[in-house]
């Protein structure tokens, strides 16, 4: 016997005020009830571009897999994040095994969906962009004209990070580069992290992502782009200037 079918609602919610460290974050709704706001109110819910891609963390196998939908504000180590192991089961999608690392339970059921029905939500959210503004369609627009070619940024020693568009600067995205990759990192090599300003209008972003792409790999991006991560020695061993930090 299985339990109580339910309904889930994806919704992406956009801050009407772009306060700086404003984001866009989905809301998880099961029979029409925020269960975020219900069980975890230390942070927002996770960037609609780190939970609504194809065949992403949402979409549900017979492998059980654990997805974070929300962390709060000042980070996971400090307050904590909310936690949902997703599985399917027949034609069933079961969300259980609820956590947050900052405490011992939470006080949410298992769900179970429909999985038609589940699955046909999260691939109506993933190709919903209509919540978007421009200059954020033109940052995924061109992040993958990026990501498509193969031999872009590697040439240069770097590789993508993520292309970045904040409520707070509307007519402006953020490119972001690591040297010589974002494994260095992990094997405590030098790396740096670099950071491209690209301006946006409200011309068709299509247009847009595809003009700057061109223009992007036409040489190398650390020519135009400032070390913004990594560290003064690692900047150093690799032939680069560290930043100077503006007095206030």
């Amino acid at each position: 016997m299985t339990a109580e079918k339910r309904c889930l609602t994806l919704r992406v919610v956009v801050p009407d005020l772009p306060q700086r460290g404003a984001g866009v974050e989905v809301r998880p709704l099961v029979d029409g009830e925020d269960i975020l706001a219900e069980v975890f109110t230390e942070g927002p819910g996770e960037d609609p571009e780190c939970l609504l891609l194809p065949d992403g963390p949402l979409t549900a196998g017979p492998e059980p897999h654990e997805v974070r939908l929300a962390e709060a504000t000042c980070t996971e180590g400090c307050c904590g994040a909310l936690y949902v192991t997703i599985r399917r089961d027949g034609d069933h999608v079961i969300w259980s095994e609820w956590r947050n690392p900052d405490e011992d339970d939470v006080d949410l059921p298992e769900f179970w969906f429909d999985a038609r029905e589940y699955q046909t939500e999260v691939e109506r959210a993933v190709a919903d962009h209509s919540w978007e503004w421009p200059a954020r369609t033109v940052a995924r627009l061109l992040e993958l004209d990026l990501r498509e070619r193969a031999g872009w940024p590697a040439q240069w020693e770097c590789e993508l990070g993520g292309v970045s568009a904040w409520l707070w600067e509307p007519d402006q995205i953020n490119l972001f580069l690591f040297h010589p990759g974002r494994s260095a990192i992990g094997e405590d090599h030098p790396w740096l992290q670099f950071q491209m300003v690209l301006d946006v209008s409200n011309d068709d972003p299509e247009s847009q992502a595809e003009r700057l792409a061109e223009q992007l790999v036409a040489g190398d991006p650390r020519q135009t782009a400032e070390v913004c991560g990594g560290s003064p020695e690692y900047a150093r061993r690799l032939g680069y200037p560290w930043p100077q930090r503006r007095r206030a």
